[in-house]
């Protein structure tokens, strides 16, 4: 086995400047915790990594990579190569790892130097990735500063993070938009792929020496996944600006982000669109129904029946505006309240209110 083919522990460099990342490990490991950018094209699937370890423990590390060899030979192998030469043609900047940057990586990479294809490695592979992006979050209270974007819920606090050269999206790295309403039509990031994109996220503002950071004013909990710690904490106590948006404004921006929007997603991931529409109306349904005991149970069936309502004029006859009916009491009898007694609490922190674009300029003022 060749000890000189390239490798890297430049960790900061590999996660911001790789065209793409190329994951040999098992795809259970990978479910587990995975990198933004990174693809799993494994050595060895879960059932064979299975029989490897245990030979590993009876037979030792010489016999266990001789039965690695056995399972994974022939057609087999030149699969897994092929694979792998084509991510490394699509990615000219590619880096390969495993686990610890073992055996796996070190044999991945040679039979891909074998087939005329080199691919630099990484040291201490995921593991290693891992930890540097551990202690990115650890330091992220003292290396950056925090500016907090809030306002009722509607007006566009999300979007005018996006549009700042300093803003980190949370609620894209937790592919959940922090409501009741805020799950999307894929599955929500796992805690630690999270971790891994906001981690990836301050690294990009370090290197682009942005000392200030634009985030929403977000719970700790997005979903089902929660902000660190010490970010959260130092969130608490930074200072905010607060969007004010007119009622009619917010109530159709909802209308766009729970209807319009979410339609489109659901449609996305399915072929037959009464399918689509149907897992659609689940959503809808499961965030109402989520919310039920804080709402109380006639404010909850007052909703449901409109909500019913608007999804059948929806499916019939395209009327997607019968939404907002149960948008318009959802936001005053339910989100403006809880926004406002939170809001309240934040009053000493407030620097400056305004509508959007007044809210826009004041925030570029500052980068």
């Amino acid at each position: 086995m060749h000890t000189d083919l390239p490798a890297s522990s430049d960790y900061s460099h590999i996660l911001l400047q790789s065209s793409g990342l190329l994951d040999v490990r098992a795809p259970l490991e990978f479910s587990q915790g995975a990198l933004p950018n990174a693809v799993n094209h494994p050595l060895l699937n879960d059932q064979e990594r299975r029989q490897v370890g245990i030979h590993y423990k009876t037979h030792g590390q010489s016999q266990a990579v001789q039965l690695g060899h056995k399972l994974v030979s022939g057609d087999i192998k030149q699969q897994r190569i092929q694979a792998w030469i084509d991510f490394a043609k699509r990615h000219k900047q590619a880096y390969l790892y495993c686990l610890r940057g073992g055996l796996r990586s070190k044999i991945s990479q040679q039979w891909l130097h074998a087939a005329g294809v080199d691919i630099t490695r990484v040291q201490g592979g995921y593991k290693s990735l891992r930890r540097h992006l551990i202690k990115t979050l650890e330091q992220a209270g003292e290396n950056f500063n925090f500016i907090l974007i809030g306002g009722l819920t509607g007006c566009r606090k999300t979007i005018l993070i996006q549009a700042l050269d300093n803003g980190i999206d949370l609620e894209a790295a937790a592919c959940h938009r922090g409501s009741s309403f805020g799950a999307h039509a894929r599955p929500q990031h796992s805690q630690i792929n999270f971790e891994n994109q906001l981690a990836i996220d301050l690294l990009t503002a370090k290197k682009s020496h942005q000392a200030l950071i634009a985030m929403e004013d977000e719970s700790r909990f997005i979903g089902s996944v929660n902000i660190p710690k010490n970010i959260f904490s130092k969130m608490r106590i930074s200072p905010l600006v607060v969007i004010e948006q007119n009622f009619a404004e917010r109530a159709r921006q909802l209308l766009k982000e729970y209807i319009i929007n979410m339609e489109k997603e659901f449609n996305s991931l399915y072929q037959d669109r009464d399918a689509a529409f149907t897992a659609f109306s689940d959503y809808l349904i499961s965030s109402l129904n989520r919310i039920q005991k804080r709402l109380g149970t006639g404010r909850w069936q007052v909703l449901s029946k409109i909500m019913q309502q608007a999804l059948q004029s929806h499916k019939h006859s395209r009327n997607t505006g019968a939404h907002l009916d149960w948008i318009t009491l959802l936001l005053k009898d339910y989100y403006d309240p809880m926004y406002h007694a939170q809001l309240e609490k934040r009053r000493q922190y407030i620097i400056f209110r305004g509508h959007y674009d007044d809210c826009y300029q004041f925030l570029t003022g500052m980068i």
